[in-house]
């Protein structure tokens, strides 16, 4: 903890450009370092310019001590630039930020083929739809999802992940503990207990306009490939897929209509290379060879019947499942399915209602949902609710 703060008290000094503090780090070796250096040996850094060297001379430690003390009482892991588990993907980028802020458990990204599913804030329910079945697609074929949680195609991708059970990184643009959007804030709580929140900003930060397009660069960094599901000719998802081309990384996109304007961008990158994607294998059939024990296409693979726009459209329940006894049901029920069918009846209950009665994280229990729908334990009506479609008999 005792170096931490020098790491904080370079990252949080304003008017500091990143590349500055790069190459700060490359002259001096460690933070530490530059916090003892004098004005002259400072100078000597490659590109820094005398005003940039000025505001070094300020060595208040403060606010370093007030970010260590967040991250303690909020559970939050720094992991700099020079810790073995830092992603060597995102260091090896152009730009990578020198220090990232953790919630929950980063996996070795290097070992994963991880995979930035993006795309526009103000989707069509198509996009949305599409986003969070190959969310699904990429979880159930042992890919990792990265997203920006925002509004949208990343909130929706990012669900479709946690349905299918899979690992989940998201970057913001803002510190950890601020939720953006606010009504994501659920969704924040289970990509931390499915896999990792990441962040360069400091608890506490809000989301700033400027912040999005540098996030940007992690999101890409992280992954082998970037998939644009929807996304307009100005979008910031466009911005993202031309990141992750200058960091060599392949692009892929989701078909739209040609006369969809949310659709335009997508349309235009598949125009000029990028690979077309209809579902999650299109991307992972790429990677199979350098994956052999992570990717796998399940044979006759059955996605989730009703996801997103599906299940708001449907205004009639989907015929029920004869009635069976659970000795009947052909499958070993865990315990998390055996509790929701406890807590079902015949007349459908809402999603959020299920896991407010059960007490178990919203993942477990839409990853409970999905096997038993598709096993015909249970019916999923409009609204996300669902009902019983078996007996509790013994």
């Amino acid at each position: 903890m005792s170096t931490l703060k020098y790491w904080l008290w370079l990252t949080e000094i304003r008017g500091l450009s990143n590349q500055t503090r790069l190459a700060l780090l490359r002259h001096f070796e460690s933070p530490e370092n530059v916090f003892y250096a004098d004005a002259g040996e400072i100078l000597l850094t490659e590109g820094i310019t005398r005003e940039e060297a000025s505001l070094l001379e300020n060595r208040d430690l403060s606010a370093a001590d007030r970010i260590l003390a967040d991250c303690g009482r909020l559970g939050f892991r720094i992991l700099t630039i020079q810790d073995a588990g830092y992603p060597g993907r995102l260091k090896n980028i152009y730009d990578p930020p020198c220090l990232l802020y953790v919630r929950g458990h980063l996996p070795p990204v290097d070992e994963e083929a991880a995979v930035a599913v993006v795309g526009t804030r103000r989707c069509t329910p198509y996009g949305e739809d599409t986003a969070e079945k190959l969310g699904f697609g990429l979880a159930r074929c042992g890919a990792l999802t990265v997203t920006g949680l925002a509004r949208g195609i990343d909130a929706a991708a990012a669900r479709g992940a946690l349905r299918g059970g899979g690992t989940v990184i998201g970057v913001t643009g803002n510190g950890l503990d601020v939720p953006y959007p606010p009504e994501n804030r659920y969704l924040y709580e289970d990509v931390a207990a499915a896999g990792a929140l990441l962040s360069e900003y400091s608890p506490g930060s809000p989301p700033e306009r400027w912040h999005f397009p540098a996030r940007n660069r992690i999101l890409s960094g992280l992954a082998l490939a970037s998939l644009v599901v929807e996304a307009p000719l100005r979008s910031g998802a466009l911005i993202t897929a031309g990141t992750a081309l200058e960091q060599g990384r392949d692009v892929y996109a989701v078909p739209g209509p040609v006369n969809a304007p949310n659709s335009a961008g997508c349309n235009r990158l598949i125009q000029e290379g990028a690979g077309l994607v209809c579902e999650a294998w299109d991307i992972l059939k790429d990677y199979e060879s350098r994956f052999p024990d992570k990717l796998r296409q399940p044979e006759g693979q059955r996605e989730p019947v009703v996801l997103g726009y599906q299940a708001r459209q449907k205004t009639e329940p989907r015929a029920a499942a004869p009635s069976l006894s659970l000795s009947q049901c052909g499958m070993e029920l865990t315990d998390d399915q055996i509790a929701l069918l406890g807590l079902l009846t015949r007349e459908p209950v809402l999603v959020d209602d299920l896991i407010e009665q059960s007490g178990l994280p919203t993942r477990r229990v839409l990853s409970a949902l999905t096997v038993l729908e598709i096993e015909n334990l249970v019916t999923q009506h409009s609204g996300k609710r669902y009902s019983r479609a078996v007996d509790l008999k013994p």
